[in-house]
């Protein structure tokens, strides 16, 4: 398959995400009605939790800090942060596009191999999903009546278990040992050729966790991990009180951060720029599940909360793409500089 065709295959799959959550996400909603929800919020609640959410950004520039920290001395965190920024604002554009970006701007400042960056932006995901993982268990023992409630039939007591042994059989899935045995066990009996191929690629892909060598890197990740997922769930709190329900309804901050666990979660398996449409749909059907709100106002606090997210990574990863495009002309102009002085 060519470049082209890949490309095209990709949009048209980003396209259908986009489309098919949007639709089942409007399907039942009175448009009026949802007009009018939104006209009638209190838009300054959505407001305040604007330094939150950049502050949950620059909480993610300083754990990328402390992954890097280990192959080279990363530099001052404002411009990790401005890379984490440009990541944003291109992965507003196209899902992912970001993910490649980020490692990019941060290479050029530094000087230094964009795939030992790109290795890097790979343990963060992968502690993303660990950490997701840890909240969702959290999330459900102290919201456990609630959830069980939106999801009929389901029982409880196997949702915490079937997602301990996720955890555990993810905490084992990175361990080099079990991954070799696993290997050797299930691959190696029937074909030799995939079995070196399969353990070479692994091998290259642990070496992106051999940057995090003490207990005290781990310990360090693990408290700016949750603070990360801490300052997303705070934003999603402080805006149910855009709404008149919060006067009705109990609302607690382990029901936002189950609302940030499914969205992310979402996301991660379904991605489209900037979340839209899954995200929409995913916080609505949990919004209608967790209270039995009606679709309109469902929905209208999920498009409230993407759009907030959605302005802030555009103004503010638009601001730092200036900055990084402005860092790149004066050093070009720097160096124009010393070549004259070199010439005369």
């Amino acid at each position: 398959m060519s470049g082209i065709q890949k490309n095209i295959l990709k949009w048209s799959l980003t396209l259908v995400l986009i489309i098919g959550s949007t639709y089942l996400a409007v399907k039942d909603v009175d448009f009026d009605e949802l007009v009018s929800v939104l006209k009638g919020a209190n838009y300054l609640w959505a407001i305040v939790p604007i330094p939150i959410i950049i502050l949950s950004h620059f909480i993610r520039a300083i754990r990328w800090k402390t992954i890097l920290k280990p192959i080279q001395e990363p530099g001052p965190t404002i411009n990790l942060f401005s890379a984490v920024m440009v990541g944003y604002f291109f992965n507003a554009i196209l899902p992912r596009l970001g993910e490649f970006v980020r490692p990019y701007v941060y290479a050029k400042r530094r000087n230094t191999s964009v795939s030992s960056a790109f290795a890097t932006i790979i343990v963060e995901r992968v502690i993303d999903v660990f950490t997701l993982g840890f909240l969702f268990v959290i999330a459900f023992i102290i919201s456990r009546d609630k959830i069980v409630e939106m999801l009929p039939g389901v029982d409880a007591e196997r949702i915490i278990m079937f997602s301990v042994f996720v955890f555990v059989i993810l905490l084992f899935g990175f361990y080099p040992p079990f991954v070799n045995y696993l290997l050797r066990f299930l691959v190696k009996p029937f074909s030799e050729k995939v079995y070196l191929r399969l353990t070479d690629m692994f091998e290259k892909f642990r070496k992106g966790f051999t940057i995090i060598k003490t207990p005290g890197s781990y310990i360090r990740l693990a408290v700016e991990s949750l603070l990360i997922w801490a300052c997303y769930a705070l934003p999603m709190y402080i805006m149910f009180y855009c709404f008149d329900f919060h006067t009705y309804i109990d609302v607690q901050l382990s029901d936002a951060l189950f609302l940030v666990i499914v969205s992310g979660i979402g996301v991660t398996i379904a991605p489209t720029p900037s979340g839209i449409g899954v995200m929409h749909f995913l916080i609505m059907y949990a919004m209608m599940g967790l209270y039995g709100l009606k679709e309109e106002t469902a929905l209208a606090y999920a498009t409230i909360n993407h759009a907030v997210g959605l302005m802030v990574q555009l103004l503010v990863g638009g601001m730092f793409l200036i900055r990084e495009r402005s860092a790149k002309l004066s050093l070009k102009g720097t160096m124009n500089t010393d070549e004259l002085e070199h010439q005369s």
